[in-house]
């Protein structure tokens, strides 16, 4: 499932559905810091993208892994980032 969310992210990086699913597909599949990674390309380039949903996907990753783990932190620091350049 990532090979094929990968190849249709990669052919269209502006198909913001298909970046989406790519970054649920590298989650899915326990790759959370380059799924995240995804989330945040999606916020600094469309935050609005379907009622924010890339920002609201982050921060259930962020739920999910809990406040103090490591990827949490640095997600956070990087969305701050994002959110407020």
């Amino acid at each position: 499932e990532v090979d094929a969310a990968a190849a249709k992210a990669n052919a269209n990086p502006e198909d913001m559905q298909a970046q989406f699913e790519y970054a649920n597909a590298l989650t899915g599949a326990g790759k959370m810091e380059e799924g995240m990674d995804v989330l945040l390309a999606m916020i600094a380039k469309n935050r609005a993208w379907e009622e924010e949903a890339a920002r609201k996907q982050l921060l259930k990753l962020f739920d999910a892994l809990g406040s103090t783990h490591e990827l949490t932190i640095q997600g956070r620091r990087k969305l701050s980032s994002v959110l407020f350049s």
